[in-house]
């Protein structure tokens, strides 16, 4: 099963970058390139744990829907969601933050397991893992922008 593995350093405060990490209407304007949007469970705000979310967005030039779970949550340090439906076989994408230097170390780790045996893992090495990757730096890198630059209802 594919491991990615981003970290992210953020000029913020640990409970901000945690939040602004689960919050509903945060993580649509960081996924605009896959004009993701919430279309059922939690629709808006904070994700909590027992939350689900259901997304819809296009990738490889098709809408998809997706829904997560939130399975474990240790404000502010870390959170877990895992599919509970959509086009994988699995995932679980944990996410960590760490307090450093002044700042938020927040570090993604996103397993999963392609859907189709043979053929998926083929997709994997050849396209998969790497847009997945790009996917979650492209996000990381826009949270980080919305920490460090947008003042927040908690500020």
């Amino acid at each position: 099963m594919p491991l990615i593995i981003h970290s992210e350093f953020i000029h913020a405060p640990i409970e901000r970058c945690f939040d602004l990490a689960r919050d509903v209407d945060i993580h649509i304007r960081t996924t605009t390139n896959t004009r993701e949007r919430a279309v059922g469970g939690v629709t808006t705000g904070l994700l909590s744990v027992g939350d689900t979310v259901t997304w819809e967005a296009v990738h490889f030039g098709i809408r998809q829907r997706l829904t997560a779970k939130v399975t474990t949550m240790d404000r502010p340090y870390k959170f877990e969601d895992v599919m509970a439906k959509g086009a994988f076989h699995s995932f679980t994408h944990i996410h960590e933050f760490v307090e450093k230097d002044n700042g938020t170390l927040m570090v993604d780790r996103f397993q999963y397991k392609s859907p189709f045996g043979l053929i998926g893992r083929i997709a994997d090495k050849l396209f998969l893992k790497i847009y997945m990757r790009k996917f979650i730096i492209h996000r990381a890198n826009a949270l980080k922008q919305i920490a460090e630059n947008e003042l927040h209802v908690s500020d």
